[in-house]
């Protein structure tokens, strides 16, 4: 039967060249709730009913028979604040702080509506003052390297959707909808991604 904390087409069969990683998307801030596009050079806390969403999530994360023995999130204080409160509900495990994954700087496009970008994001633009596709990947991968001789343990990330979306592609996933707030999913990587030192050009 198929987890119901974990999408069945999130789920990769891990084999001895693969590592796991447990991913799940920050509580929502007042921004997601608006609509808006908020990169990680904002830095809004968590709304009441976002902080509901991760205790919610959390509940079911402490069920589930596999123990999670390391929660790792970015040094944002929405990720922070919602490692927290999954770490209070998993009985107190390690947290690691890795800033390399904090959201994609969005410059100019910050708080703008999400349907305004939503072309030009698709289309690989790089936001006025922000950071560019390749450069954000190539962020996120090395953050990746710095967490992948902890991925032999159980593994729980606390992150944003963009670092999702850049994840997924690391593990070969399809496209799919963006990451809901408190989503979560699991995916697992070929070692050469935990080892390889480029993305590309930033």
């Amino acid at each position: 039967m198929t987890s119901p904390d974990i999408p069945h087409q999130a789920k990769v069969a891990a084999g001895r060249s693969r590592q796991r990683l447990l991913i799940v998307r920050h509580g929502a801030t007042a921004p997601n709730q608006a609509g808006l596009r908020c990169g990680g050079d904002l830095d809004p806390p968590l709304t009441e009913a976002g902080r509901r969403q991760v205790i919610e999530v959390a509940r079911r994360l402490a069920a589930q028979p596999e123990r999670i023995d390391l929660i790792v999130c970015s040094d944002l204080q929405r990720t922070r604040e919602s490692a927290a409160i999954v770490r209070a509900a998993l009985g107190m495990v390690e947290l690691r702080l890795v800033p390399a994954f904090r959201e994609r700087r969005l410059g100019g496009w910050n708080l703008r509506p999400l349907a305004e970008t939503e072309s030009m994001l698709a289309a690989g633009e790089t936001p006025p003052g922000g950071e560019s596709r390749d450069a954000f990947a190539q962020r996120v991968r090395a953050g990746l390297q710095q967490i992948a001789p902890a991925l032999n343990r159980r593994v729980l990330l606390v992150a944003s959707k963009g670092v999702g979306r850049v994840l997924r592609e690391l593990a070969g996933e399809p496209a799919a909808a963006p990451m809901a707030n408190a989503e979560l999913l699991e995916l697992s990587f070929e070692l050469h991604c935990l080892t390889q030192t480029s993305v590309g050009a930033a």
